[in-house]
C-alpha cells in the first residue's frame, strides 16, 4: 500500500522597498514563523533601505534583493517572484513595507491557497462596513470607479478594491505569469488580475480592515484614473478577444458585438433625425422614431445578456497543484 506523505508549505513574503525606512523593521519583526523566508527588494531606494535592512536585521529569513534601477512596485514584486520561484518556494504573500498592511492576516491570505480553493487571494478593505470611515473619502470614491473599472477589464465580478497590494499567490500560477508583458507601476495589481484570468486562475478577496498612519502614500487616485482609463480599455479588449474568440467560441460571442452595432446604430440614427426635425422645425415620423428605439432597445438587451454570461464565466476551479501533499509515495 502506497503512503502519501506530507510536505510543509514553504511561504515566501516580498517586501518592495522604497522609502520604508521607518517602519521595514517593525513589519520584518511581525512577521510570524510561518513564513520560510522574507525578500525585501531594495527597489534603487534613494535611502538605500536595502543596506539598512542588511545592517540592523538579524532575522535569518531575510534576503535583500536590489534593483539596479527603479522598477516601481510592479516591478519590485516580480524580481521578489522570480527569487522566490527559484528558491522553491510553494506560496508568495507580498505585502508594503510602510506597516499598512497586517502581517498577522498572513495565515488568512494563504489558506485558500492550501486548501486548494484559490490560487490568488487579495486584500479587501471595504467588506467591514463601519471600518471604511477611515478611507479618505477622495481614495473611496476613486476606489470604487476603479473596482467597477477593473471587473470589466479583469473579468473577475466578485472583487472589489482593486489597487489594494496584500496579496498571496501559488508559485505554479506564478510561474505562468508573462513578467515581461505585466504592468510595472501603480496598474500592477490590477494588470495581474487581467493576466490572471487569462490563465483562468481562481482569485478571491480577504477581509481587512483600512489602515493609515504616518506614511505618505504616491499614489493620487486623481491622477491616474485616466491612465488606468486607458489600459482597462486595453485590456478588456484583450480578454474579450482571448476569451471569447481564440480560446472559445459561445453565445457572449455574437451578443457583445451585434448588441453593440445595434445600440450605436440606433442613437447615431436617432440623433441624426432628432438633429434634422429640430432644424426644420417639423416632426419626425412614428415610424423614424420607432426605428431608431427598436436597435437601441434590443442592443441593450443582448448586452446585459452579455454581462450575465461574462459574470457566471468567472473561474472556479483552481490551476496550481496541492502544496500540502507530495505526490512521491512510498510502497
Amino acid at each position: 500500500m502506497c503512503k502519501v506523505s506530507e510536505k510543509k508549505t514553504r511561504v515566501a513574503v516580498i517586501i518592495p522597498s522604497y522609502k520604508v525606512r521607518d517602519h521595514i523593521l517593525d513589519v520584518i519583526e511581525s512577521i510570524g514563523t510561518e513564513v520560510t523566508r522574507i525578500y525585501v527588494v531594495d527597489d534603487c531606494c534613494p535611502v538605500n533601505s536595502g543596506d539598512f535592512v542588511e545592517e540592523h536585521c538579524r532575522d535569518e529569513r531575510v534576503v535583500v534583493l536590489r534593483n539596479p534601477e527603479n522598477q516601481g512596485v510592479g516591478g519590485a514584486v516580480m524580481t521578489g517572484y522570480q527569487a522566490a520561484i527559484a528558491d522553491s518556494m510553494d506560496i508568495m504573500i507580498k505585502i508594503d513595507g510602510d506597516g499598512q498592511m497586517d502581517p498577522a492576516l498572513i495565515t488568512s491570505f494563504i489558506a485558500p491557497i492550501v486548501n486548494g480553493e484559490a490560487d490568488y487571494t487579495k486584500g479587501n478593505r471595504f467588506y467591514d462596513l463601519e471600518e471604511i470611515h477611515a478611507m479618505p473619502k477622495v481614495r473611496l470614491f476613486g476606489n470604487a470607479v476603479l473596482s467597477f473599472m477593473t471587473k470589466l477589464s479583469s473579468g473577475y465580478w466578485d472583487l472589489f478594491d482593486p489597487t489594494n497590494g496584500y496579496t498571496a499567490i501559488h508559485s505554479d500560477v506564478a510561474r505562468r505569469l508573462p513578467f515581461k508583458k505585466i504592468s510595472r507601476r501603480y496598474f500592477f495589481e490590477t494588470d495581474i488580475l487581467f493576466r490572471l484570468n487569462t490563465l483562468r486562475a481562481v482569485v478571491i478577496d480577504i477581509p481587512m480592515d483600512a489602515k493609515y498612519g504616518d506614511e505618505v502614500s504616491g499614489l493620487k487616485i486623481s491622477s491616474i484614473v485616466g491612465e488606468f482609463f486607458l489600459k482597462h480599455v486595453r485590456n478588456f479588449s484583450k480578454r474579450i478577444f482571448y476569451n471569447y474568440y481564440l480560446r472559445n467560441i459561445s453565445l457572449g460571442s455574437f451578443e457583445l458585438p451585434v448588441g453593440m452595432l445595434l445600440l450605436i446604430f440606433g442613437v447615431v440614427f436617432g440623433g441624426v433625425h432628432w438633429f434634422i426635425s429640430s432644424q426644420t422645425g417639423t416632426s419626425t415620423p412614428a415610424g423614424t422614431v420607432m426605428l431608431s428605439a427598436m436597435p437601441v432597445i434590443v442592443g441593450l438587451q443582448l448586452i446585459l445578456a452579455f454581462l450575465s454570461e461574462d459574470i457566471s464565466s468567472v473561474p472556479r476551479r483552481p490551476v496550481h497543484r496541492s502544496a500540502s501533499v507530495e505526490r512521491p509515495t512510498e510502497c
